[in-house]
Parts: C-alpha cells; sequence; structure tokens
C-alpha cells in the first residue's frame, strides 16, 4: 500500500466536539476562499478501492464466526468475571454522521476506527468501514505502533455523510502489555514535548516532585496529580487545548486530562504515549495514557492471575507499555480497548479533514461497545 502524506488536517468543524463520556473528534475544514490549497498530494494516489472497504489485513467477506458475533446478544459482566475471564470478544460500532447546510466537494478525509492488529493482549478479529456515499474511494496506510488509517476521498459531498466502522475485537487468555524495544526508553519519539504536551514551569516544577527512583511508582502519582487536579468538565477545553492551559485552567476533558500527564511523566524522564480508545458500553471514545516502564517494573496486567502479584517483566523484550487512566486513576484493564497510540492527540485524530466549498458540516458521532463473548 503506497502511503500518501496530506497538509491541512488541522482545521476544526464548528461543533465538533463530540458528546458523551469523554472525546474531541475533529471534523473536515473548508478551505474556500482561504487562497491556500485545499490539499497536496505528495506521492501517487492510491488505486481507488470500494465504498465499502476492509482494511488490507482484513478478510473481504465475514466468516460465519463472525457473522454469529453480530447478532449475538450483548452480555451483561460484572468487574469480578471480566477480569477471570480466559477470553473476551468485543463488537464495536461506531458512526460519524456529518451534515453539510451548503454546498461541498473535493473532500479529503483521514479516519481512525479500526484497532490494530495486536496490542499486547488485544487481537482485532474482524474490521471494516463503510461510507454512505457509493462514489468514495477509500484507501488505507499503516503508521507507527500498528496505527490503521483510512483516507476517504469524495468529488461531491452529499448532504449527508455517513462513515460506519465495525469491529470484533478478542482480549486473552493470556493478559499482558503490550511490549516494546529497550531503545523506546530512551528514543526522542515517546521522550520529547509536542505543541500539546510542552510543560510550562508549572508543570516542571509538579513532575520535579513527583519523580523518584521508581519508575512505575512515578508514572502512578502522575496519574493520581491528573485525577486530584483537573477535574473533568465537558466543554471547558477545545482539541487544541495544550496541557499547560488546561492546568492553568483547573478542567478538561480526557483528552487534556491524558496530555497532562504525559506531560509529566516526559517531564520525569518516563516515555509516554496518548491512547485512543473506547470504554465498554455507550458514550464517545476515550483517552488514556501508555507509560513505557523497563523489564522487570511493569506490574501485572488487570485480568486473570497467573502468578504473584508484584513487578513482573515485559517478556524479555526490554520495555511494557502500561496503560493508565488519569480520567479514573487506575490501571486500564478489560473495559477498555485501543484503537491508536501515538505522541499526542494529533497523531490520533479520529476523524479530520478539509474539502473545498461554502457549506458548514456539523458532526454527530455516536458508538456502543458491547461484550458478546466470554470463556472462562
Amino acid at each position: 500500500m503506497v502511503g500518501v502524506s496530506f497538509l491541512g488536517w488541522s482545521g476544526r468543524l464548528a461543533g465538533s466536539r463530540a458528546g458523551g463520556s469523554c472525546a474531541a473528534p475533529v471534523g473536515p475544514a473548508s478551505t474556500e476562499g482561504t487562497g491556500a490549497s485545499a490539499v497536496q498530494d505528495l506521492l501517487p494516489r492510491p488505486r481507488p478501492a470500494l465504498a465499502t472497504a476492509a482494511p488490507p489485513t482484513a478478510a473481504a467477506s465475514a466468516t460465519a464466526a463472525t457473522a454469529a458475533v453480530w447478532s449475538a446478544e450483548p452480555l451483561a459482566v460484572d468487574e469480578a468475571r471480566l477480569a477471570a475471564a480466559s477470553l473476551v470478544t468485543y463488537r464495536i460500532r461506531q458512526r460519524l454522521r456529518y451534515t453539510y447546510d451548503g454546498p461541498a466537494h473535493d473532500l479529503v478525509h483521514r479516519l481512525v476506527v479500526l484497532p490494530p492488529n495486536r496490542h499486547g493482549d488485544q487481537t482485532s478479529r474482524h474490521g471494516e468501514l463503510t461510507v454512505s456515499a457509493p462514489a468514495a474511494r477509500v484507501s488505507w496506510e499503516r503508521g507507527p505502533d500498528g496505527l490503521r488509517a483510512a483516507t476517504v476521498t469524495l468529488d461531491e459531498v452529499p448532504g449527508v455523510l455517513d462513515f460506519e466502522a465495525a469491529a470484533i475485537v478478542e482480549r486473552g487468555p493470556a493478559v499482558t502489555w503490550p511490549e516494546l524495544p529497550a531503545s523506546s526508553l530512551t528514543g526522542r519519539r515517546l521522550l520529547a514535548a509536542t505543541a500539546l504536551t510542552a510543560p510550562d514551569e508549572t508543570l516542571l516544577a509538579v513532575a520535579s516532585r513527583l519523580a523518584g527512583p521508581d519508575p512505575l511508582t512515578t508514572a502512578r502519582r502522575c496519574c493520581a496529580w491528573v485525577f486530584e487536579n483537573i477535574a473533568y468538565l465537558p466543554g471547558s477545553t477545545t482539541v487544541g487545548t495544550t496541557a499547560a492551559q488546561a492546568v492553568a485552567g483547573g478542567a478538561g476533558v480526557c483528552q487534556d486530562q491524558a496530555h497532562v500527564m504525559i506531560a509529566l511523566c516526559r517531564a520525569a524522564g518516563l516515555p509516554a504515549r496518548y491512547v485512543l480508545g473506547h470504554l465498554v458500553g455507550d458514550g464517545a471514545s476515550h483517552a488514556w495514557v501508555e507509560v513505557v516502564l523497563p523489564d522487570g517494573w511493569a506490574p501485572p496486567a488487570p485480568g486473570r492471575s497467573r502468578g504473584p502479584s508484584g513487578p513482573s517483566t515485559a517478556g524479555g523484550a526490554g520495555a511494557a507499555a502500561v496503560a493508565l487512566d488519569p480520567c479514573h486513576n487506575r490501571l486500564a484493564d478489560r473495559r477498555y480497548v485501543t484503537i491508536a497510540t501515538g505522541r499526542d492527540y494529533h497523531d490520533v485524530m479520529p476523524t479530520s479533514g478539509v474539502y473545498r466549498g461554502s457549506g458548514r458540516g456539523l458532526l454527530a458521532a455516536s458508538q456502543r461497545v458491547e461484550i458478546v463473548g466470554l470463556e472462562a
């Protein structure tokens, strides 16, 4: 698959911050009348695909087993049963509907809505993206850390445009954190500040107080500090709010809480990455943090017990990406499903793009993540 680079993903659609438990998708921005090029292909355009397309790694059609998962009744599972299960199957459905109040054309839209093939103990069994416009062209590219991004191009945009993502994911039987090479502990990619995570003097001072010789304890302290000092308050920030601004305001949503924790961890010398994903149930996308810890310091992953408690190894890989949720001040357990990881929100924006036209687009997002299979 030929990769394609695009310009102009930073535009924000009015009213695009979705409701729900915690999320902030960005919609495509109009470039009509700006005098700037809406999009520039830096490499040859991939061959057009069907409007209903599965990622390159997925089967072209669902198997009988997959069909059974789609029709299965969701299970009501308490945390104890979920933690003790050897295998958990999840069904994910997500819809992004854009309604345009005027003409729109030459749409180039990027979507990060399907999970990676593997992420720790999480395995993607099936994934597909459906676009309501039959003339849409869909191509796929792979990014760092297994990220799967779809690019949808459309010459003439209808008044209502739907993107629907569907996936089947399994977790288990061995509950493990994602393994990373030892080089990730010192590489600049997850240690360097970004525009959204750059620490100011306040964050640097807090990180200095929280840092200690035990990396796991430091990570937990950073998580707890965010939980105690950044109130969850929808509408208090925008998708462009930085970690420093969220700290100054004392409030934000899960995106902001994740950025603040990342800023603290990196300032304390711990590599950290942003996680886009879902919590079981209804609502919007969620965000949390993975902190890269050396071999021997990762705690047991929440779930099926496989031995004594205490620091565990990363399977000899050199490092493990331990997931913590500062919005709830806890380790991410089997209620969480990962879609993508990156340096910050900009790397994994679930929906973004550009188009030409005078009309504005309004985004309505809905999703549901259900447990449909459980093996003891």
